[in-house]
């Protein structure tokens, strides 16, 4: 029987948990599907991440209501994926704010993302249909801004490329309490297939230097304490740069695409094979590792057929 694609036959309900991470500040996570992060300010609330579409967003509204009834002003979105950003409407903020960047990835790439992300993992989709279209932000920044909900301060800041070019981190200063959308994961693969490798490992490092007390992740558990947060900095990394390594040994020989994915696998599967999304990410992200190490820079566009292509040459 032939392999499903993607995560195609996932389709598995996760259970949802709500962390607190600080005083006022939520992790919402649900078992290595996407997270979104809740940071109550004195009179309003800022959600990070929207989920994929407004039903989901819903399931994270409900988790806002059961501790706060202040109004959701702000969405802060890290980056353009379609699974962290079409579900924007639900929360009826004032403010959507993204940064420059990633906002130039919606208009050049959006609706591609939107139509791969669909097909490959259909889950993640539910109610769809009431998604109004592809979500643009109201306020972008190029480098850094600053958000006061009433005295709370909250920090927006592109620390480097990472998942995508367009990354920021969204740092709470009165509890040293970050929200890092993919650049950080825990016990769940990275997805790379947007990645810019060679700047990871330097965007981490300037996580890590604001030496926080915890992280609310990409995917995976809330981390709280600084040995959590650390050993989930290194463990990405180790992630990373255990794809690209055999990858660009390969391209260095111009190997095939084929033998870096049969690379990657033998220096990734005896880590990370039971991370959840493993097997969904590893194809997307051989293939950008090795056109990175061919010295394409900007990771090419990916589409429904884009995706399929790739996945049968990979399936020989």
């Amino acid at each position: 029987m032939a392999k499903a694609f993607a995560s195609q036959g996932d389709m598995s309900e996760k259970k949802i948990s709500f962390t607190e991470v600080g005083d006022g500040l939520y992790a919402f996570t649900a078992e290595g599907d996407p997270n979104s992060g809740v940071i109550i300010g004195d009179d309003s609330v800022m959600i990070v991440e929207a989920q994929a579409t407004p039903r989901l967003a819903n399931k994270v509204i409900e988790c806002v209501r059961s501790v706060t009834d202040k109004p959701i002003t702000h969405v802060a979105l890290t980056h353009y994926h379609a699974v962290r950003v079409l579900g924007a409407s639900a929360f009826g903020a004032q403010q959507i704010i993204m940064g420059d960047t990633a906002r130039a990835m919606v208009v050049e790439r959006g609706q591609e993302d939107w139509d791969s992300e669909f097909q490959r993992f259909p889950r993640l989709f539910e109610g769809h249909e009431s998604i109004p279209g592809l979500t643009y932000p109201t306020t972008t920044f190029s480098d850094d801004m600053t958000v006061y909900l009433g005295n709370r301060r909250v920090d927006l800041m592109h620390l480097g490329r990472a998942h995508t070019a367009g990354d920021i981190v969204i740092h709470v200063p009165d509890q040293n309490v970050m929200f890092t959308g993919d650049i950080v994961e825990y016990h769940s693969a990275c997805y790379c297939g947007d990645g810019h490798f060679s700047d990871w490992g330097s965007t981490l490092d300037n996580i890590k230097a604001f030496d926080v007390d915890a992280i609310a992740p990409g995917r995976g558990d809330a981390l709280v304490g600084k040995e959590m947060v650390n050993a989930a900095i290194e463990n990405t990394r180790d992630f990373v740069e255990s794809t690209y390594r055999p990858a660009a040994k390969v391209a260095a020989r111009n190997g095939t695409l084929k033998e870096a994915w049969d690379a990657v696998r033998a220096e990734c599967d005896p880590k990370f094979a039971d991370y959840a999304i493993y097997e969904h990410c590893l194809p997307f992200n051989v293939a950008r590792a090795y056109d990175e190490a061919r010295g394409i820079d900007t990771p090419r566009i990916w589409t429904a057929e884009r995706d399929l292509e790739m996945w049968e040459a990979l399936q020989g």
